[in-house]
């Protein structure tokens, strides 16, 4: 299962793992959007098995149905959670449940998906969970005493804050799951710096403006397309090569912003576990979903 799979990493790690013959879940909030990517991927992968679940990760109903309707569909192998906001507000909006929207979407809404679906990913041995971080968690002061910056909002702190609590969830969730004996693995991947304007156009999917793509050209030394930015997440889905590792597990470019997919370095605070229990307590108390306690 892919959230936001139908655009950006997200739309690259299904059209990747659908070309290795994985059937894959397409977790999408717009269902034309979802529909429009899915039809990109079957004209280049012919037999590609799809399926399209409505899901807004800003939404804890809306997760809540997604993880209903996944339940019913037997055994999980994998769960990226890929959907996220990039482009912050800049001023500080709430989600439907009177979240700060930006760590709405991009943490609390995943924490109760995974959170959600763990026991239907624990039939499956060795299943994995991977979350997207992001090279921002090492350029931001955090201020974790605020979870939802109802003092500190910034578009530029929201972002990054929102990106060390998602990297943090995922080192602790893997810390949690081992010990309470289960096969389930969490980590953790980045894309580096991965743009629309280096991204193949794809109607519908990837349409960058004259301006992005001749922004993208001008970035090509220390840039890459959102294609080459899946490679590290699929990797993470994938790679069996860590699964005796305790941790923490976290991919990157070679290059840092660019290249092939390799084991990388995170950033400190997200392996802190003061930290870690502090983004954990912050997700228990937006959403009232407590689990591997």
């Amino acid at each position: 299962m892919i959230t936001g799979a139908n655009g950006g990493i997200g739309f690259w790690s299904t059209l990747q793992l659908a070309r290795r013959g994985a059937e894959v879940i397409m977790a999408c909030r717009n269902p034309e959007k979802g529909e429009t990517a899915a039809q990109a991927i079957r004209a280049r992968v012919p037999h590609a098995r799809l399926h399209l679940v409505p899901l807004d990760v800003a939404s804890l109903n809306s997760v809540a149905q997604a993880v209903d309707e996944i339940s019913t569909r037997g055994p999980l192998d994998g769960l990226i959670a890929n959907a996220g906001m990039v482009h912050t507000p800049r001023t500080r909006k709430e989600s439907v449940d009177g979240l700060e929207l930006v760590a709405a979407t991009n943490y609390f809404g995943h924490y109760a998906l995974i959170a959600g679906l763990l026991p239907v990913l624990e039939e499956t041995p060795a299943a994995r969970v991977v979350t997207l971080g992001s090279l921002s968690t090492s350029l931001v002061r955090a201020r974790l005493e605020d979870p939802q910056l109802v003092k500190h909002y910034s578009p530029w702190r929201a972002y990054a804050q929102s990106k060390i609590m998602v990297q943090s969830f995922a080192f602790e969730l893997d810390r949690r799951l081992r010990l309470s004996q289960s096969s389930t693995r969490a980590l953790c991947a980045h894309p580096g710096y991965s743009i629309s304007g280096r991204t193949q156009i794809i109607d519908g999917v990837n349409n960058p403006s004259p301006a992005k793509v001749l922004a993208g050209n001008l970035q090509r030394p220390f840039s890459q397309g959102k294609s080459q930015g899946a490679w590290p997440i699929v990797r993470a889905v994938l790679d069996t090569d860590d699964v005796d590792d305790p941790g923490p597990v976290f991919y990157g470019p070679r290059g840092l912003v660019r290249g092939v997919p390799r084991r990388a370095t995170p950033a400190a605070i997200t392996t802190d576990r003061w930290a870690a229990n502090t983004i954990w307590n912050a997700a228990e108390t937006a959403t009232g979903i407590s689990f591997l306690g």
